[in-house]
């Protein structure tokens, strides 16, 4: 293993190990957030508000099932980094070996799954109406990128816990850039309207899933893919899926979440009501991603601080994140907040949907600043070996906060209170991640 690049997380700057790590993970961040902006302009330029309707939809379904290898990747970077921090490099490789077995197994039986109860899945996550025939037409191309986006999303998290953060960031650029480069040649060009657009996300997964699998045979990475590691070791296992199951819990909340919200969108607000949303959403990705970076490269360093018994520098650590992606929020919320008007242009030609999206958008919007306290509180208890209490961080906002109030504050508000709920759940939900972490940490 490259010890020289693992070492220095027990000895560099705080500072400077965080900017090397969150820095391109922001930047890969990003630009998969402008690739789903660009993709949805697109599709509202030259499909519709129909056609945003679909992917706001769809694309829950996909990530859940992509989410499989994520949390396999969480779980298993984790194991990876404190071993490493421990000096036990043979551990690190045992846990690689079978995060790729169940990367591969469980990634195509889900979308096996997918493809059998189509029609059901997206009913239930609000594909109805004059929404279902393009949310069909969408889902069945997009779900044989699925196992592909999968083993990306594992291999990125071992990637960057074998101390390359810029090429794990590569490993979420290739698909942003292919496919803005692929949206304007298949949907405008070709006139392939919304299964353009899904094929442009399908090849994307491929060639991202292609570059990860290159890294690991003939890149820089020591990892081994041999007999020896990928048998199954069930002690590995089950701390892959204790930790992991943080990461798809948190995956599958969200899904439910977005089964609760696409229903009472299109029951408040109709198919205006999800197309709407499809902005918000797309939205939210880029304000949140500085601090999905800086949560990114926070995992690493601590759980190497943590596993080598470096508690100052785990506490400094802490600090340094929490401030640093507190005030880069607080920038993006402002920007947005000012230009709202015409950023909501860039997207749509509709002059109703416009008009509808500019008061929601604010609303949704209004807690943004307070999104880093949950998301590195969770991080912080994931990174050091303690499922339970990540667990439960974890599921605060989505979980224990969102989903009730989209349920409740609509009865009263109408649509309005959707947008209510995310600066509430915002907002109790880092009340409470700061009161746990002064208790439990």
């Amino acid at each position: 293993m490259n010890r020289n690049i693992l070492d220095t997380f027990g000895t560099e700057s705080l500072g400077r190990l965080l900017r090397q790590q969150a820095i391109p993970a922001s930047a890969g961040i990003l630009v998969m957030s402008i690739y789903g902006i660009v993709d949805t302009i697109f599709v509202g330029l030259w499909v519709g508000s129909l056609g945003i309707a679909a992917i706001t939809v769809v694309l829950p379904i996909t990530f859940l099932i992509a989410s499989i290898g994520m949390a396999i990747g969480v779980g298993g970077a984790s194991i990876i980094s404190r071993a490493f921090g421990e000096g036990d490099d043979e551990k690190a490789y045992r846990a690689f070996g079978n995060q790729v077995g169940l990367t591969l197994f469980l990634g195509t039986f889900f979308v096996i799954a997918g493809f059998f109860f189509i029609d059901h899945i997206l009913g239930a996550f609000g594909g109805r109406g004059d929404v279902q025939e393009p949310a069909r037409e969408y889902f069945r191309i997009v779900l044989l990128g699925v196992p592909f986006l999968a083993w990306a999303m594992m291999s990125n998290n071992v990637i960057r816990a074998e101390g390359f953060p810029k090429i794990a960031m590569y490993t979420i650029l290739i698909p942003a850039v292919v496919n803005i480069i692929l949206d304007p040649v298949f949907i405008v060009w070709l006139d392939m309207g919304l299964a353009g657009a899904a094929w442009a996300t399908t090849i994307s997964y491929i060639a991202s899933a292609l570059f990860a699998t290159w890294f690991f045979l003939r890149g820089r990475s020591q990892m081994q893919i041999s007999r020896k590691y990928l048998r199954p070791d069930f002690k590995i296992i089950r701390e892959i899926a204790s930790l992991g199951s943080v990461t798809l819990a948190r995956q599958g909340t969200i899904s439910i979440l977005s089964i609760v919200l696409n229903n009472s969108l299109f029951i408040y607000g109709g198919e205006l009501g999800l197309a709407i949303y499809g902005i918000i959403g797309r939205l939210m990705m880029f304000a949140n991603f500085p601090v999905l970076g800086i949560t990114q490269g926070f995992i690493p360093i601590v759980g190497y601080n943590y596993g080598a018994g470096l508690m100052d520098r785990v506490s400094s650590m802490i600090r340094i994140s929490m401030v640093s992606a507190t005030l880069i929020a607080f920038g993006i919320f402002s920007f947005i907040m000012i230009f709202t008007p015409h950023i909501v242009s860039v997207f749509t030609n509709d002059e109703l949907l416009i008009r509808e999206t500019i008061p929601s958008l604010r609303l949704a919007f209004l807690a943004t600043p307070l999104i880093a306290i949950n998301l590195l509180g969770s991080a912080y208890f994931q990174a050091i070996g303690k499922a339970r209490p990540a667990l439960i961080l974890s599921l605060l906002k989505q979980g224990f906060f969102l989903i009730p109030l989209i349920f409740l504050l609509p009865l009263v508000f109408g649509i309005n209170g959707i947008w209510y709920s995310f600066p509430i759940a915002d907002t109790a939900a880092s009340i409470v991640t700061l009161w746990y972490l002064k208790k439990k940490k």
